[in-house]
């Protein structure tokens, strides 16, 4: 057993929950900085949804009691991490990407925010940086994400738009996981976003204070973000998802519901028409940004589209790399 690590039977502080596939290049990053965390209380459960790379074998040569391997046929992510969920012991959890990495102390300083937080909180989260697709843990960060966060009750924001880059920069309670229920198998884009949702339905979310990265997210050229963003069709199982859940329409009534949903379009519109644009479809990803600002109109959209429409190139802040729905 490693030194410092919890008795076998007793269940973890967190568990880290990572599915992988086709990753090899990638996980031993991840569960290096499970092993490297300066909290020694956790477990790792890494499922392999159908590898034919050798991730399963990059996991299996870290020889640590605290790290599992599950190895199932390809299902999709939602279906492995759902899988994860069910092998987990911990009082919280964690959803790590296989190919982003840790801070050493993330799980330190998000347990310590989720412990500080009131009793309904769901979960705790924070700053996190994106880096190159080869980069190493000590490169420098292509970008940094370091706040101001909202806290509290976000609900009504995290409808319009996803604020996460994805789950590892967030510590969730066990509970609010059990009772938000399985990720959804038939949502291949924006799952985790629509996942969100219902657990922000249940309670506020916590800030960890601080602006240095808990999190190092993988900017990714064979990213699901980068297949999908500008196809606008694959926003719509999430969409539907999310808007035709009973829960969310009676928590904020049938005119609040209906006017986020046209605000959420109209960001969905905002990515698709960027990143067409960034991918050499100019006149397609203008016709999109157009239709967004006339759905959900605001200064600083109004002035980028111009600038869209004027100059050779994109603004910074309209190109700009993203995984997350960006603000």
């Amino acid at each position: 057993m490693a030194a410092g690590a919890p008795p076998h039977s007793a269940a973890p502080a967190v568990s880290i929950l990572t599915p992988a596939y086709d990753v090899a290049r990638f996980v031993g990053a991840a569960v290096d900085s499970a092993l490297a965390q300066t909290s020694p209380d956790w477990e790792m459960v890494v499922v392999d949804d159908g590898s034919v790379d050798g991730t399963a074998a990059v996991v299996a040569a870290r020889k640590d009691p605290r790290i599992r391997l599950i190895r199932q046929a390809n299902a999709g992510v939602s279906a492995a991490r759902s899988r994860a969920v069910e092998a987990a012991r911990g009082r919280a959890v964690l959803f790590l990407d296989a190919d982003d990495w840790l801070a050493p102390d993330a799980l330190d300083r998000l347990s310590a925010a989720l412990a500080a937080a009131p009793p309904d909180a769901v979960g705790a989260y924070g700053a996190y940086a994106f880096v190159a697709e080869d980069a190493k843990p000590g490169d420098p960060p292509l970008r940094r994400k370091s706040g101001p966060f909202p806290a509290g009750d976000i609900l009504e924001r995290l409808v319009v738009q996803n604020l996460f880059a994805n789950g590892g920069h967030l510590l969730l309670r066990r509970e609010a996981v059990d009772r938000a229920g399985p990720f959804l198998s038939h949502v291949r884009y924006g799952e985790d976003w629509e996942y969100w949702i219902r657990l922000a339905l249940q309670g506020p979310f916590a800030v960890v204070p601080g602006a240095e990265p808990l999190l190092f997210v993988r900017q990714r050229t064979g990213s699901a973000y980068n297949r999908m963003a500008r196809d606008p069709a694959a926003f719509r199982p999430a969409m539907d998802a999310i808007f035709n859940n009973p829960a969310l329409r009676e928590r904020l009534g049938a005119e609040r519901a209906e006017y986020l949903h046209r605000r959420a379009e109209a960001e969905n519109a905002w990515i698709a028409g960027r990143e067409l644009i960034r991918h050499g479809q100019r006149g397609p990803g203008l016709e999109k940004l157009r239709a967004s600002v006339a759905a959900a109109p605001s200064p600083k959209r109004v002035l980028l589209l111009a600038a869209a429409h004027a100059l050779p190139v994109l603004p910074r802040r309209l190109h700009g790399p993203f995984t997350a729905y960006p603000a």
